[in-house]
């Protein structure tokens, strides 16, 4: 099993200096990835309830960093770290532009870029930039899938879709990964599973938060879910990687009395978390450690890679 972190980078109290010291120390530390999550605009009338809290509120500030920016800014700063987009909204931004930029960074970074990608909830941020209608997000994000892997591995590339369309064009750099840059399918819907079987190089799904547990059990039955869609496509579903994003909570956050929520507690208790979603399939587990401040965050990373994984890789 491999292991990320989420990037500290929702708040203006964070500096640049923080993220390239973040990003160097979980390098140093031998983590696999770190994500990066994406929100270009937050509407202040959100209709949609957001499916990660109790509430149905969206917890954010509303300050975000663009992703793909961030990631060539980290990119520049490292050597080894892989970069994920945690993730990318795929109808947000036009098709042939995004594999562009894309492909730069992987060329850029030597091959650490990971293309978590996923349909987007926020009803109102699709309006307010002008993306194609919501209640079509799915169709729009299986295509742009198509196409993204059409520019990266064709010497000619041609598409001609419904929301998509080029042909007669040179696009290069090609990605340095081959055949193409990876796409994990951000989302735990029997759609988002249909659409990492079919299409995806890994599944990317939330859990460990009160609406959605996601408990090993019920990962391993969408797992099986998941590559019966692959073998009905005619893909070799141990091809698929699971990276389950699993946040760090501490005690004040256990909402059911008397019922421990997943990654809360003692370290012994946290390891045995970590070898529970092991055994269930995941490959890579992601943890979010921030904390109010920088300091804080950095000693967060410090006690997971070596009171917590570190005793999971000596057991």
């Amino acid at each position: 099993m491999q292991f990320g972190l989420h990037l500290p980078a929702s708040t203006d109290t964070v500096t640049s200096q923080d993220l390239v010291r973040f990003a160097r120390r979980a390098e140093e530390l031998g983590f696999y990835c770190i994500t990066v999550a994406d929100h270009i605009i937050v509407p202040k009338n959100i209709s949609v309830p957001y499916p990660y809290t109790a509430d149905g509120k969206y917890p954010g500030a509303g300050y975000h960093l663009e992703t793909l920016t961030t990631i060539g800014f980290l990119a520049g700063a490292t050597t080894r770290i892989r970069f994920v987009t945690s993730v990318m909204i795929a109808p947000y931004r036009n098709p042939v532009i995004t594999a562009k930029m894309l492909a730069s960074l992987d060329v850029l970074s030597n091959g650490r870029i990971i293309v978590g990608l996923g349909v987007g909830w926020m009803k109102e941020e699709f309006e307010n930039l002008k993306a194609p209608p919501y209640p079509e997000r799915g169709r729009v994000t299986d295509e742009y899938i198509r196409a993204f892997r059409e520019l990266w591995t064709q010497d000619n590339p041609s598409f001609h879709g419904e929301y998509c369309s080029f042909s007669d064009i040179i696009f290069l750099p090609k990605p340095v990964q081959k055949p193409a840059i990876p796409i994990w399918i951000g989302g735990h819907s029997r759609q988002a599973l249909r659409r990492a079987g079919q299409l995806g190089d890994g599944w990317h799904p939330i859990g460990g938060v009160p609406t959605i547990p996601l408990e090993p059990e019920d990962l391993k039955q969408d797992v099986e879910t998941l590559r019966g869609f692959a073998q009905a496509e005619g893909r070799n579903p141990d091809a698929i990687l699971v990276a389950f994003k699993g946040s760090l909570y501490d005690r004040e956050k256990q909402t059911v009395p008397g019922k421990r929520r997943r990654f809360v507690g003692a370290n012994d208790e946290i390891i045995g978390d970590i070898q529970d979603y092991r055994d269930a399939g995941v490959d890579t587990l992601i943890f979010d450690v921030r904390r109010p401040s920088a300091a804080e965050t950095l000693e967060r990373m410090e006690w997971l890679a070596q009171e917590v994984i570190g005793k999971i890789e000596n057991a």
